[in-house]
């Protein structure tokens, strides 16, 4: 009976599960509540991950980059379009989340909720005070999500400039970073039932008008994936590389489609190398760091998500956020972003940071939990084809493609 159900793709258990949940909440109403707390023990689970996570992940990923001399002229530009096109990506969630508003309107209060923690109260000069941990260790136990995250990457740096005498740690470090993505795999398996009690339990405590705000948060994000990819990436091939952007698409059309079905960076991860260098003429040295350099740090549409989402969050329970707020979720969620793993429910981990960081209430896990994998299947394939449009355009600039083989991709 186990291998039947382990031989069950986790994206089909997850939707089954979904829809499961929908019809007996319906079927049990406001007394579903009673099985809500499967759904609290899968959200406490995803919580456990979140500080380990993030450390392994950022110092591995910062350490990936090998030597300080690459982030020169290939290291240098990767990371320059990483960070610009992953602000204008979370800057789009938020003016989506904004104008949209698709948490509004939900009536929460047949719910119980825990302590709403408090918007951050802090001036500008107070926040760049607070980014450098006083203790990491301390840091770590109340989830200090800025300095946790400075303090990760200061790290990675550090083992970057200890040459040699620091590859012993980054070899700690990156095995940490593989046990964390398998212990998140582990707790991945608990994501049906996880999303079959808190999706009967939304349907049975809040009925139709909390599934109406959940379906217009997947139209969004699946409305700013696609925005992501054909204006930002698009616009990246045909003014920076100065490439054919219909030929660009067609190179990548089976990364997109792997990634799509997986929703895992890490495990396109082969197929999007492959394309970038037979269908686009990227040289092998810059297709192999930038890619595999982007399928750790590069996650636009988890950072464009987790702006969108901490918004839902805020209109569901009445968050007033100020534009020191927005300002702090662009932060947090663009370095949340590149801590997030390339591995299938890695955005939900993150949310945890960003929600707490500016008051959102972290019960609005457990409003988007039942509808994630959906959404995760565009998120990667949007951060798939950033990393395939950010490695062109550096090939590009560096002189590392062969543009003719680009060209050719017409047969493909």
């Amino acid at each position: 009976m186990l291998k039947v159900w382990f031989e069950i793709p986790l994206w089909q258990r997850v939707l089954t599960a979904l829809l499961l949940g929908v019809l007996t909440g319906y079927a049990w109403g406001p007394e579903a509540e009673s099985i809500k707390w499967i759904g609290d023990f899968f959200i406490k689970s995803i919580k456990m991950l979140v500080v380990p996570l993030i450390f392994f992940s950022l110092v591995a990923g910062v350490a990936a980059i090998g030597d300080l001399r690459k982030l020169g002229a290939v290291g240098g530009r990767a990371m320059i379009l990483f960070i610009i096109t992953g602000q204008i990506a979370v800057w789009l969630g938020l003016a989506l989340g904004t104008f949209v508003a698709p948490g509004a309107g939900v009536d929460t209060s047949a719910i119980q909720k825990g302590a709403t923690p408090e918007p951050n109260p802090t001036t500008a000069v107070d926040m760049i005070l607070s980014i450098v941990p006083e203790s990491p260790v301390q840091v770590m136990a109340d989830v200090a999500v800025l300095p946790l995250i400075v303090f990760s990457l200061l790290i990675g740096i550090g083992i970057l400039m200890a040459g040699k005498d620091g590859e012993p740690v980054q070899k700690i470090f990156d095995s940490g970073a593989v046990v964390m993505q398998k212990v998140t795999m582990v707790v991945m398996e608990l994501t049906p039932f996880g999303v079959f009690a808190l999706m009967a339990w939304v349907a049975g405590t809040l009925g139709l008008d909390a599934l109406i705000s959940l379906a217009k948060l997947v139209g969004l994000n699946y409305l700013g994936c696609l925005l992501i990819i054909v204006l930002i990436y698009g616009s990246m091939i045909k003014f920076l590389a100065k490439l054919p952007v219909r030929d660009f698409f067609r190179g990548i059309i089976d990364a997109m489609a792997v990634s799509y079905s997986t929703a895992s960076s890490n495990a396109t991860l082969p197929v999007t190398l492959r394309c970038a260098e037979r269908n686009l003429g990227v040289s092998n040295s810059v297709a192999s760091f930038v890619i595999s350099l982007g399928a750790t740090i590069n996650m636009n549409g988890t950072a464009m998500y987790l702006g969108l989402a901490t918004l839902f969050g805020a209109q569901i329970f009445g968050v007033d956020l100020t534009m020191g707020d927005y300002f702090l979720i662009s932060i947090l969620a663009t370095l949340g972003a590149v801590g997030a793993a390339g591995i299938p429910g890695a955005g939900l981990i993150m949310m945890a940071l960003v929600f707490g960081a500016v008051g959102v209430p972290l019960e609005t896990i457990a409003f988007v939990a039942g509808v994630d994998r959906i959404m995760d299947m565009m998120r990667t394939t949007t951060n798939v084809s950033g990393d395939a449009a950010v490695a062109t355009t550096v090939a590009v600039m560096t002189g590392e493609i062969d543009k003719t083989e680009m060209i050719s991709a017409d047969d493909v």
